[in-house]
């Protein structure tokens, strides 16, 4: 640089051009060039200035401290700090260099001299002051006026940041990162509640424009006319034209009223805008330039926006991302954590399971929500279970019918003391003792104990018909869970303690199969000892049975021993599936409503809800999936104080083709099942395969009891991999969903088993009960069937479980039925099997 240099820019730039010949020789002799870096400030905010500076080359930004953000561009010519230097004032508006800049640094002690010097000088930047002072207070109002019209636009910030990990989130960050870097219009689409808007502030944060304004409209909200985004020619200024250089996000485009369409294609190809009422045949009217950055979010890409629009970034929904669920799930458990005041809770891997296994349709707001809700209803626990969980009510829970609304009386005794209090202890509780009692002291044969006889001829055939109507109604009033609870009750009165939590993780993961193989070997005891004919043996196993639940209670809360480890509960849960009848709660009131989980964890009264401990299965009656954990004691239903809880009437057995979720030890337990029905007629194998197999050895007994129990396995799985050979391209369902198609058929023949000794010997239940007690009570009235009406009714019973389960497995695959022809074929087998062993030796 040299002063000949300086010298002529000093005369062609305000205020410097006014100045005498030999002031502006001066000034241009003491001048000293300054460079600055991209991004490198030119001095700190609140310091003196070191002297004014003249702007030669580059661009600057200077930011104001309006509430805005609203940032002041530089061009070469500017002169800095003069104001500052006048009135002794530091600086309050920091400076930065957008690019590469060159300045003229007049030192501050040189330019105190000049002003000394020469008046003239002091004059001319004086006169700049006032001028600036106008200008200043001009542009401070219309900044006033600017901020109130924005405020109820503006996106003050970023959210958050893109949460997680996989290769989608790491995606998405790079089209962030690549469209904060430019200033091309941007198209951001993808499903509801994705946060679409905070990837839009993202972007704009991200870029150079970012201390500009960022304001979001919703297109939905916008008049037909535009008005309030264009202008109106001659009256009130538009919102693209108070934005400036910010950035304008045009929320749910797809809302946008059809006749605005025509202008914003026009805005986002030209960049050019016409305000309401203007004309292009008015000549006093031209197109406004659009200096703002356009955003668009829309929940699907529009054709009308392809040509127009290059930048895009397509949102991937939650369901694709379930690897980022865990770290969203504990963002969110810090928000409210830290909202809250309170220690962070952890997640479960069952729970985790569980939330990856949804699709979540409503995206991150679901999971925000479900979050939320799970956190206030854990109660005092340390951890999410995966039973706190519950997500929102789908198309699969259709064709239900309200019985409690259609019977208001039963809604009435359900709520009231009588079911099952009353009923467990006043009556279950003695009744039980009595049968233990005659079983261990009375006549040890089934013809002449009535408790056996009771057990076996009444209890067992009456269960089975129950599941198909009630479910697992039974264990509402279960006598093991009764001495178990008071048990609990007296140990908890004799020695105050806090009961152990529930181990889920290890109960989830082996008690299934603890109850399977408890399950065998009840069925090997009944058919090595003759159970059903020995009475202090089947006492024995009632009291083994309710000494599991005892020990259970003992130790665990509520009824662990119920939902866990109990082979008749085991059973009951499997069959159950197969009910017309559910007991759920309508989610809508649950999550809209409810904030105390009266249900689940129990309570004092409140409102209409009633006093409780809560579920003794710990199952919220909102997020049950299938019968399974639901044992209608109506718990939820006297403790729910919005009438959530519903007794349903509906299809049989919806959930094994819709919300079903298949586990491998209930397919064991089904199988086992299966293998008892031939188990019960071992002699009658023996008889039909014409071949000794020397029963009365106990040994040889024992060891053809295991083979019958595994060999019946044998007849699905064997049919499940044909059908597999002979599939070609198109695979069938997993086995584990398939194999519940036998689940009909295997009610069936347990059933049919039963019936003979229900209709025959069950009618003979007061002679019996004569000789229980010493009489002789071969006068005493009976009710038997004709054996043929038996037979009759166990083919009718076979041929209804196998139609049922021909059209359960042709509901859960939704296949063909020529690739699932081997599988009906082993439905067929197994049928035919049963007919063979029930009705070939009759």
């Amino acid at each position: 640089m040299t002063p000949d240099t300086a010298l002529v820019w000093l005369q062609s730039h305000p205020p410097f051009a006014a100045l005498s010949d030999s002031l502006q020789e001066t000034i241009a002799t003491h001048l000293e060039l300054v460079f600055l870096g991209a991004d490198q400030r030119l001095t700190p905010p609140n310091t003196r200035p070191p002297g004014l500076f003249l702007l030669i080359a580059g661009e600057l930004e200077s930011q104001t401290s309006t509430g805005l953000g609203q940032t002041e561009i530089l061009f070469p010519g500017a002169v800095l700090f003069w104001a500052e230097l006048l009135l002794q004032q530091p600086i309050a508006n920091p400076i930065t260099a957008l690019t590469a800049a060159e300045l003229w640094l007049l030192p501050q002690a040189k330019l105190t001299e000049l002003i000394n010097q020469h008046p003239e000088l002091s004059q001319a930047l004086s006169q700049q002051l006032a001028v600036a002072v106008t200008t200043l207070t001009n542009q401070l109002s219309r900044e006033q006026e600017r901020q109130q019209i924005l405020r109820p636009y503006i996106v003050p910030q970023a959210k958050r940041g893109i949460i997680g990990k996989s290769r989608y989130a790491v995606q998405l960050r790079q089209q962030i990162k690549t469209a904060a870097q430019g200033q091309e219009n941007v198209l951001i689409f993808g499903e509801p509640g994705l946060e679409k808007d905070n990837i839009a502030a993202l972007i704009h944060f991200g870029s150079r424009q970012r201390r500009q304004p960022l304001i979001k409209i919703a297109c939905d909200k916008l008049q037909l006319s535009g008005a309030e985004l264009f202008g109106r020619s001659g009256g009130k200024t538009g919102l693209l034209a108070w934005v400036g250089t910010g950035t304008i996000i045009l929320n749910n485009i797809q809302d946008l009223p059809a006749p605005l369409w025509p202008a914003i294609l026009n805005l986002l190809k030209t960049n050019t805008y016409q305000p309401v009422g203007a004309t292009e045949s008015s000549p006093e009217v031209t197109f406004s330039r659009n200096q703002a950055r356009i955003i668009l979010i829309a929940e699907k890409a529009d054709t009308r926006l392809d040509k127009v629009i290059a930048t895009r970034i397509k949102v991937p929904p939650l369901r694709v991302r379930k690897a980022d669920i865990e770290a969203h799930v504990d963002y969110y458990i810090s928000l409210i954590c830290r909202a809250r005041c309170c220690e962070r809770v952890s997640l479960t891997p069952e729970a985790l399971r569980r939330l990856q296994s949804y699709d979540f349709p409503g995206n991150l707001r679901e999971l925000a929500g479900l979050v939320e809700r799970a956190v206030n209803q854990r109660g005092e626990r340390a951890d999410l279970t995966e039973e706190v969980f519950w997500a929102a009510e789908g198309k699969k829970r259709r064709f239900r019918v309200n019985l409690l609304n259609v019977y208001p009386r039963l809604r009435s005794f359900l709520r009231s003391p009588a079911w099952p209090n009353w009923l467990n202890y006043g009556i279950t509780t003695w009744v039980f003792a009595a049968v233990v009692a005659i079983l261990f002291c009375g006549p040890q044969t089934r013809d002449q104990n009535f408790a056996l006889n009771l057990f076996w001829c009444w209890w067992w055939p009456l269960i089975l018909i129950g599941f198909p109507f009630v479910g697992r109604l039974w264990c509402a009033v279960c006598p093991f869970m009764i001495y178990g609870e008071l048990t609990q009750k007296l140990s908890l009165w004799l020695f105050p303690r806090t009961l152990e939590k529930w181990p889920r993780q290890t109960a989830e993961k082996y008690g299934a199969w603890f109850l399977f193989a408890l399950f065998a070997l009840i069925f090997l005891w009944e058919e090595l000892w003759d159970l059903p004919n020995t009475a202090y043996l089947s006492s024995w196993l009632l009291l083994l049975i309710t000494g599991g639940a005892v020990i259970g209670s003992l130790r665990f809360e509520r009824r662990f021993w119920c939902r866990y480890l109990c082979p008749i509960g085991g059973m009951n849960g499997l069959f159950a599936k197969l009910s017309m009848t559910e007991l759920r709660a309508q989610q809508g009131t649950c999550g809209a409503e409810c904030s105390t989980y009266q249900c689940y964890k129990g309570g004092p009264a409140l409102g209409e809800g009633l006093e409780t401990n809560g579920c003794p299965l710990y199952s919220h009656p909102a997020q049950l999936v299938d019968n399974r954990d639901c044992v209608l004691c109506m718990t939820c239903l006297q403790a729910c104080p919005h009438r959530s809880v519903a007794l349903n009437l509906r299809p049989p057995g919806i959930e094994l083709w819709t919300t079903h979720t298949p586990r491998p030890a209930e397919i064991a337990l089904l199988l086992l099942l299966l293998g008892g029905i031939f188990l019960h007629h071992l002699p009658d194998l023996e008889y039909l395969s014409g071949f000794n197999w020397h029963l009365e050895n106990f040994w040889f007994h024992g060891l053809a009891s295991v083979a019958v129990l595994g060999i019946a396995a044998l007849i699905p799985i064997l049919a499940y991999g044909v059908t597999w050979l002979f599939s070609g391209n198109i695979k069938p369902r997993p086995w584990l969903e398939l194999a519940y198609g036998y689940l009909p058929l295997v009610w069936a023949g347990n059933l049919a088993h039963y019936l003979p000794w229900g209709l025959g010997e069950g009618g003979k239940l007061l002679p019996v009960a004569a000789a229980t007690i010493g009489f002789n009570g071969i006068s005493l009235p009976i009710l038997v069937a004709h054996p043929a009406v038996i037979a009759f009714l166990q083919g009718v019973v076979i041929l209804f479980g196998l139609g049922v389960s021909l059209w359960l497995s042709q509901r859960i695959t939704r296949q063909s039925l020529k690739l699932l022809l081997p599988h009906q074929l082993g439905l067929g087998l197994v049928a035919g099997a049963c007919w063979w062993i029930l009705l070939g030796t009759t």
